[in-house]
């Protein structure tokens, strides 16, 4: 399991040396969950009832999927009287700026991935099948990228595509040969 930033890519440097494909990142599982938790906050709501993803080093953040209660966020925000664009750029933003933010709180950055990379073990010694945002090797892409995926004792067991509007599939789609050339230049 890779831990280090850029999580994806390294994986796919690792998957290269040891010769299999049984290599996983942590991938956007804590910024997915850091993505929930700001939208929590910006709509005043606990975080486990937020459905949100965000997806590969370039943070594709699928807004067009996001929900509270099973109503979108464009939705929800409209009802606020707010600019969705706004409320884009505040949470995104927030999101990106978390890590210096826990910083600057506790000089240390390691507790969010350390939690995380303790969930996955867990999640692959108990073999719990749990769907979680993982970086694992996609052959369509032909690189390691953080999609849903069914994570159990043989590591990742299904990779789920989730539905995406056309600008947040061009940007996975991007996302995704952006690595495939950083790779070849290794």
């Amino acid at each position: 399991m890779v831990v280090t930033d850029p999580p994806d890519p390294l994986a796919d440097i690792a998957r290269t040396s040891a010769g299999h494909d049984r290599v996983l990142s942590t991938g956007t599982f804590l910024d997915s969950l850091g993505f929930r938790v700001h939208l929590a906050e910006h709509f005043v709501v606990d975080a486990n009832q937020v459905e949100a993803r965000e997806h590969g080093v370039s943070q594709v953040f699928l807004w067009s999927t996001a929900r509270i209660a099973g109503v979108s966020i464009e939705k929800l925000v409209g009802e606020r009287g707010e600019m969705l664009e706004n409320a884009r750029k505040h949470v995104e933003e927030s999101v990106r700026y978390a890590n210096i933010t826990i910083i600057e709180g506790n000089d240390a950055s390691q507790f969010g991935i350390g939690i995380v990379a303790a969930r996955i073990a867990e999640m692959v010694l108990r073999d719990e099948r749990a769907v979680i945002p993982i970086g694992s090797y996609n052959g369509r892409f032909g690189v390691t990228l953080s999609l849903p995926s069914i994570v159990g004792r043989r590591g990742v067991v299904r990779i789920f595509e989730p539905e995406m509007s056309p600008e947040e599939q061009q940007a996975l789609v991007a996302s995704a040969a952006n690595f495939r050339r950083s790779l070849r230049r290794n």
